[in-house]
């Protein structure tokens, strides 16, 4: 009965009018902020290697390494397999198009999360429920996204992550139980979570560049290998995106929202959950990490859904589906189900025998990491819930999320393919559905934000730094903290930059 409750959910949420949403808040915030995904991709790279970790917070590397860890997941292996098997190669470009908007959308939840953030349990702790309650002053609205992310990253969540792992591990035909592959997940999980926010940003910070990395690699090898195949490759994914070609055209509509939906629960971009690891980070200024965090969607998206996606194409190991779902437009790989088997026989065709063990670790690294950032997500809005709980309540909480995310792994991890994405969607879409307006409604602040760090950078010639007052900001009294700590010197530096120059920050960026 759930399942079937999860499949109905998800056919509600995820109409054509989330489509639109997405597409069109994410377009709105990169106009109104001048489209800083493509203008500052150097200051993005800039601001990986700046700045270190504090007794409150992880550095910005690693806050990028935990929400990168998020976003590269099952979602770049199995989400783009799905994609295509469902809308066909057109669906690339339009998880590309998602990619490149939403970077919009990463850049002000990122920010926002910062601006906002607050100290728990001696470490940083924010995201959409924050910003929603002190930023947009709508407590109400804050409380319930905070329940519906609670109910997306310890229970909708996990199901597609654990599961991919333990089909992954089917696929090498090891007859090892879905029930031991649990087991191993959830023992896993604990040793790496119970050793709070700092172990979780560590362990991110050298996994997850390694992981990405090595995969790109071999898909690069494929990609070589397969070279003739590259144009008329590229070729079919533009003909299908934009329903030019006969052979899909009664899926060009599936195309459009497998491509959107699958490239938003890859990137993660507007349904807040990267924010929640942008705010433990340590940083001078808000839009470092908001700018950090839209180059995590362009890794994500632009280099490793697209990896994935070009390796299949180019070696022809994919299955199209028709509407019924039971026949075939294009069947490639007859019998294998729309997953990581596509990816396991496309690196069969380069070296025979190594696409099943290679593809399993790397789905269990993807998986794996998204599942530890699903608990810094769940504890940041679990503390919001708790409020003024005592430090020792709020330790019980942390463990407890930890505890339960970890127990439906391993249930989860026996569930099929198509019932886990299900249970994915309706948690992803319920918190899109609350976050996007929100972003759309907290424009202005994202604007002064990225005004305010280009001011200083370019007019003043300083490392930003964020001091609320100078831009009217309320309810964000941690950053005065912050900034006496640890950023004392860049406040006198600003203050000495305008004198000098005879400038006023509220007359030049309003």
């Amino acid at each position: 009965m759930l399942d079937q409750l999860a499949s109905t959910l998800n056919g509600f949420l995820w109409a054509p009018a989330l489509v639109y949403l997405a597409l069109g808040v994410g377009l709105f915030l990169s106009i109104c902020m001048r489209f800083p995904q493509f203008r500052l991709v150097k200051d993005m790279i800039h601001q990986l290697a700046r700045g270190g970790s504090s007794e409150n917070g992880v550095s910005s590397f690693q806050g990028f390494a935990m929400a990168l860890g998020g976003r590269v997941g099952t979602g770049n292996i199995a989400g783009v397999a799905s994609a295509i098997g469902t809308g066909g190669p057109g669906a690339v470009f339009w998880m590309w198009m998602i990619a490149l908007v939403s970077a919009g959308s990463a850049f002000s939840e990122s920010a926002l999360a910062q601006v906002y953030k607050r100290k728990v349990l001696t470490t940083y702790r924010g995201g959409p429920a924050y910003y929603i309650e002190k930023g947009l002053k709508c407590k109400p609205l804050a409380f319930v996204f905070a329940c519906a992310t609670i109910l997306a990253m310890t229970i909708t969540g996990p199901t597609v992550q654990a599961n991919a792992i333990s089909t992954a591990f089917k696929g090498m035909n090891w007859n090892i139980s879905p029930l031991v592959v649990g087991v191993v997940i959830f023992v896993l999980f604990l040793l790496v979570t119970l050793g709070g926010l700092k172990r979780i940003g560590s362990f991110a910070s050298y996994v997850v560049p390694i992981m990405a990395i090595v995969y790109v690699v071999l898909a690069i090898i494929i990609l070589i290998a397969n070279a003739k195949n590259i144009g008329p490759m590229f070729a079919l994914i533009f003909r299908c995106a934009f329903n030019k070609e006969a052979m899909f055209g009664g899926i060009f509509g599936q195309c459009v929202m497998m491509g959107v939906k699958r490239g938003i629960y890859s990137n993660e971009a507007g349904w807040g959950s990267g924010a929640h690891a942008a705010a433990t980070a340590e940083v001078s200024h808000p839009a470092k990490q908001g700018l950090a965090q839209s180059f995590s969607v362009y890794i994500d998206t632009l280099l490793v859904c697209t990896a994935t996606a070009l390796v299949m194409l180019s070696t022809g190991c994919y299955n199209v589906s028709a509407l019924d779902g039971q026949s075939f437009i294009v069947e490639n790989l007859p019998g294998v189900e729309a997953g990581p088997g596509y990816v396991q026989a496309a690196i069969n065709t380069l070296i025979p025998g190594f696409g099943a063990p290679f593809i399993t670790i790397a789905i269990f690294f993807f998986a794996f990491t998204t599942l530890l950032s699903f608990a810094v997500y769940a504890d940041a809005n679990i503390q919001y819930i708790m409020g003024s709980i005592n430090d020792k309540g709020k330790r019980y909480a942390y463990y407890i999320g930890v505890i339960i995310i970890a127990t439906l792994s391993l249930f989860a991890s026996m569930k099929d393919m198509t019932t886990a994405w299900n249970y994915a969607d309706v948690g992803v879409g319920i918190m899109c559905w609350l976050n996007l307006p929100v972003l759309a409604l907290m424009m202005p602040k994202s604007v002064k934000l990225l005004k305010d760090y280009e001011y200083q950078k370019n007019k003043l010639g300083i490392d930003p730094v964020f001091i609320p007052e100078d831009l009217g900001f309320t309810n964000c009294e941690l950053w005065d903290e912050i900034v006496e700590e640890h950023y004392s010197d860049l406040k006198a530096a600003k203050r000495e930059a305008e004198a000098k120059l005879g400038v006023n920050e509220k007359e030049v960026i309003g």
